[in-house]
């Protein structure tokens, strides 16, 4: 059911710097940038970022009260200020989770609440149904459930809606490819040479920013395009979609019976085209005891207005969560 509960905060909490940091090595490829700001005797509370391969910012912080929450932020492996920036060696969800382990037991959290949004909500689902003991609660927007129709929906059903957008990004590759976007995209984005991939992920990441806001955002479309944000969402992005579709025994909602018994916030904009609305349904009706909120006036960022107010919401509420 549709939901718009009261709460004191209506919008996110100011800047803060992190009061610690660094870099942790992961294995003989990768090392995961993460922060820690807030209280540090807070409560834990952990944000996955988007993608996968987009990387954290500084404005991730301020969904949270810091005088409450002690507040962990992370590159995922390949994206964001992790090295090496865009590798897809051993770039697996498995490998994710263990990352996140690794992070928890380095910074000696006995559990945590996760909150992320599109393919954040994918990894704090798998995240959790993977460590149900070490979850608290979860703080989903955006639903996206790493299935074949959603990435089908990307890469050629948004053109029903975004079809200037969709004409760019189809428009980057020689038409006798349009077939296979996908494919077409990947080989680019893996080439050794700047001067081949980078256009590449250029064109495929202002694409996905183009269409992630209701009403169209100049800024949102530049960031997407900036180059380390575009090189690692765009190749760890197409990497995912070809390598990494859940199978059926590992399907979210399939194994949803494993975090039932937490405490659940979706939060999913109605006209969102990158993550459509009929994710977030299916996972809410699976997960009746979740909270779910649809903003009815609102896409698939994060910063959308209606969107972050909730999200807010939904971190305010957690803090009765004893």
């Amino acid at each position: 059911m549709d939901r718009n509960p009261p709460y004191a905060r209506q919008d996110l909490y100011p800047p803060i710097e992190p009061y610690a940091g660094g870099m942790l090595k992961l294995d003989g490829v990768h090392t995961m940038y993460w922060e820690q700001s807030g209280n540090p005797n807070g409560a834990p509370i952990v944000f996955f970022h988007g993608g996968p391969g987009a990387g954290s910012t500084a404005t991730h912080r301020r969904f949270f009260d810091p005088s409450h929450y002690r507040i962990v932020v992370f590159d995922q492996r390949g994206a964001g200020r992790s090295t090496p920036l865009g590798s897809l060696i051993g770039n697996t969800t498995a490998n994710l989770i263990a990352d996140i382990e690794t992070l928890r037991e380095f910074l000696k959290i006995e559990s945590w609440a996760v909150f992320g949004g599109s393919w954040g909500s994918t990894l704090a689902l798998a995240y959790a149904e993977a460590h149900p003991d070490r979850t608290r609660a979860l703080v989903l927007r955006g639903i996206f459930l790493c299935r074949q129709s959603e990435i089908d929906w990307f890469l050629y059903g948004m053109r029903t809606v975004f079809p200037e957008a969709w004409r760019n990004f189809a428009g980057y590759v020689p038409e006798a490819e349009r077939h296979d976007l996908l494919t077409a995209y990947f080989n680019r984005l893996v080439d050794p040479n700047p001067a081949i991939h980078m256009p590449a992920a250029r064109a495929w990441s202002t694409y996905e920013g183009a269409c992630s806001t209701l009403l169209p955002s100049p800024d949102t479309v530049a960031a997407f395009g900036e180059d380390r944000m575009a090189l690692g969402l765009a190749r760890i992005e197409a990497h995912y979609f070809r390598e990494n579709i859940f199978p059926p025994e590992q399907d979210l909602i399939a194994r949803i019976g494993r975090i039932r018994h937490l405490p659940g916030t979706i939060v999913q904009g109605r006209y969102d085209m990158v993550c459509p609305i009929a994710s977030a349904d299916e996972l809410a009706r699976a997960w009746p005891g979740a909270e779910y909120i649809v903003v009815p006036d609102a896409g698939h960022s994060a910063m959308e207005p209606g969107i972050r107010v909730q999200l807010v919401g939904a971190t305010e509420r957690l803090k009765s969560l004893r």
